[in-house]
């Protein structure tokens, strides 16, 4: 009952947020709510001077309510589905993956770029945007700064991939199957691949392009799973090198496992879409929640000031990603 009192404002707060950011979501699918929560919680937080008595409910929603998202996206994964129709896209799925990750690694290297804002932005880049960051902040400890830095440079990846890549597909002469493939695999947020995929469709009378990207990014978000319990493996060596009592329980992350395991249910049980489609629009809903309240932890001068090295990282993240794409599917003979 305590808890509940001392999370009421805050929780309250980042709902009232997220209702219209849902919304104005549904309406500009391009940028999408998450992104509108940040902006609406870094609006207030320039304008306004949040009261102690918001921050207990804010920081449960940034980090609690973030992770139950996470679990619900869960049931909007279908296992048989996804490896009946997913498995011709795994080479490429891996190898954008591959490439993602290693550029984020040697641009953190070389350009001395924070540890977690690399991986987050490699994540997300290569696995599935907002969800991806939403799974993998809690393993690493990313505070809501790095976060927001995160999802900004994906977003504006997003929208200039879903503007670019149809006019990109009919230019390399792609079938509808590669261009399926190819917004499947190299875009990563769900709302900017429908885009792109929509827009082809639109010029394609008759094609199915939407079904084959959704398909293929379906199984890019099952990537969620290695990634973020590598992550958490390396993480626990780190901290049981420097503190040998650390408790694996505070460490590793139980609900990817959670997510995984009402990934199953859904498998094994065949869950309908009037099932299935509520819960994840609940989970959407959950995440718009989390990004509202990591808006209200972040200073978006100083977001701007930081701009500059995340957003290179990005651009090379996502160049990286459409050119493996693209090879990728010239040399398998899939375009």
């Amino acid at each position: 009952m305590n808890a509940i009192k001392k999370n009421f404002l805050g929780v309250l707060l980042c709902t009232a947020i997220s209702i219209p950011a849902w919304l104005l979501g549904k309406y500009y699918p391009l940028m999408g709510g998450p992104v509108f929560g940040i902006l609406i919680g870094m609006l207030i937080t320039l304008c306004f001077q949040l009261k102690e008595s918001f921050q207990a409910g804010i920081n449960f929603t940034s980090k609690k309510i973030l992770q139950y998202a996470v679990i619900l996206l869960g049931f909007g994964l279908n296992l048989s589905v996804i490896f009946s129709t997913g498995k011709q896209s795994l080479p490429i799925i891996l190898s954008t993956i591959s490439i993602s990750l290693l550029l984020a690694y040697i641009l953190h290297k070389a350009m001395n770029i924070p540890s977690k804002i690399s991986i987050l932005i490699g994540v997300g880049s290569s696995i599935c945007g907002g969800s991806a960051v939403a799974a993998t902040a809690p393993v690493i400890d990313a505070d809501e700064q790095e976060v927001a830095q995160s999802i900004s440079v994906i977003f504006l990846f997003n929208v200039l991939a879903a503007l670019i890549f149809p006019t990109l597909g009919v230019c390399l002469g792609m079938s509808t199957e590669g261009f399926g493939l190819f917004a499947g695999t190299a875009i990563n947020d769900t709302s900017s691949v429908t885009a792109a995929a929509a827009a082809w469709d639109g010029i394609h009378k008759g094609s199915n392009a939407l079904e084959i990207a959704t398909i293929v990014k379906l199984t890019r978000t099952l990537a969620i799973i290695p990634i973020t319990l590598a992550l958490a493996f390396f993480k626990t060596r780190q901290e049981k090198a420097l503190n040998s009592q650390v408790k694996i329980k505070k460490i590793f992350p139980f609900f990817i496992i959670y997510f995984l395991l009402a990934s199953v249910i859904t498998t094994i049980f065949h869950l309908s879409p009037e099932i299935t489609e509520p819960i994840k629009e609940l989970s959407k809903f959950f995440i718009i929640m989390a990004m509202s309240a990591i808006g209200l932890h972040t200073h978006i001068v100083e977001l701007i000031k930081k701009g500059g090295q995340p957003i290179f990282l990005g651009l090379c993240c996502w160049l990286g990603i459409t050119a493996v794409s693209i090879l990728m599917q010239f040399g398998l003979g899939l375009v």
